[in-house]
């Protein structure tokens, strides 16, 4: 298998599949993007011109029903997520979905079902990669101890990309294109669920202070339902607090962080300037501290799912460490409605 040609079919053609995958699939010896489209048209045909992509065609079926592809890769939004990885599967195709995984935990797992029943397939979702240069140093240190015992865990990414009433309708405010996704707020799940084991419970807060957006491509006011701010704590299984504060309405902020305090000590990271420190309690303070050269995580990851074709070498996320962030957001979109804590698993 390690000389299996790999042929892919595009359906859904977005920024992360132009500024990421095909780069990446490009430089991957005899790996050729064969088919593409896109909802519209215009730009399926733009982004095959550009990437000399020599079939557009009008349909996902066009796409996952072609004999001379073994290779989906899923790069709409949300919604679609589950439907055409099921339907890809089914047609026998090897499956790499956009994150996130899909809208809500019953999808999830429809799709992790379908992935083991053709086990025979890889199947992989496209990794947050926030954290990628200190993930693997970060995992060192909390696995020696460095920190000892861990006591509070806490994650924001404040900005005001919605706080102007009139800035318009995005597809992330569509809870029926997004479902429970929030902001960027189930990627920092993801790396934390790589951190740490799973929370036991999660209380959220959130709010929607802008409710009526206007579509730009409708003229239309649309009615937006997924909050602009949210607020979730919850419990490790070792008794750590965890919170998480998430703000799109959120003038002259600190930006994104994620902070961890231990017995022994304190590690935060700032995604923005990549910076990573680390204090010893009793210091008072927190110091530089530099990733050790080699550790950073680079991307690879249309790399890794081909060796997983051809090698079979594993996967992350696999749509079992999908299903995983998928079941928290599920906590936190039950708590919201409900408001009350919600116990995991689900």
């Amino acid at each position: 298998m390690s000389d299996t040609p790999i042929r892919i079919g595009i359906i859904g053609a977005g920024a992360i599949v132009k500024r990421r995958h095909l780069p990446g699939f490009r430089d991957i010896p005899d790996c050729e993007v064969v088919a593409v489209h896109n909802r519209r048209s215009a730009n399926a045909e733009a982004v095959a011109k550009e990437w000399g992509i020599p079939n557009v065609v009008d349909s996902p079926e066009a796409v996952y029903g072609r004999d001379d592809i073994n290779v989906v890769l899923v790069g709409t939004t949300p919604y679609l997520h589950r439907d055409l990885t099921l339907a890809a599967l089914e047609a026998g195709k090897h499956v790499f979905c956009q994150a996130r995984m899909s809208r809500n935990l019953a999808e999830a797992r429809d799709m992790l079902a379908a992935a083991e029943k053709h086990s025979d397939l890889v199947t992989m979702i496209c990794p947050a990669p926030r954290a990628d240069p200190v993930d693997s140093y970060i995992q060192q240190l909390l696995k020696e101890g460095a920190l000892g015992e861990i006591r509070l865990v806490r994650v924001q990414h404040l900005s005001d990309l919605a706080l102007d009433p009139a800035t318009e309708f995005h597809w992330r405010m569509d809870k029926d294109v997004s479902g429970n996704q929030i902001q960027t707020l189930g990627q920092y799940v993801e790396i934390l669920n790589r951190w740490f084991d799973q929370a036991i419970s999660v209380s959220a807060w959130g709010k929607v202070f802008t409710q009526q957006r206007k579509d730009a491509e409708t003229g239309e006011m649309k009615e937006a339902l997924v909050p602009e701010t949210v607020c979730v704590s919850g419990e490790l299984k070792n008794g750590a607090h965890i919170v998480y504060t998430f703000s799109a309405v959120a003038p002259c902020s600190t930006g994104e962080h994620i902070e961890i305090y231990g017995t022994e000590g304190a590690l935060a990271y700032t995604p923005g300037d990549q910076q990573l420190r680390m204090g010893k309690a009793g210091s008072g303070a927190m110091e530089p501290l530099a990733v050790p050269e080699g550790m950073g995580r680079e991307w690879t990851v249309e790399a890794d799912f081909v060796s997983a074709i051809r090698q079979g070498t594993s996967v992350y996320p696999n749509f079992r460490d999908g299903l995983a962030y998928m079941e928290f957001m599920e906590a936190v979109a039950l708590s919201l409605e409900q408001g009350k804590t919600i116990t995991l698993p689900l």
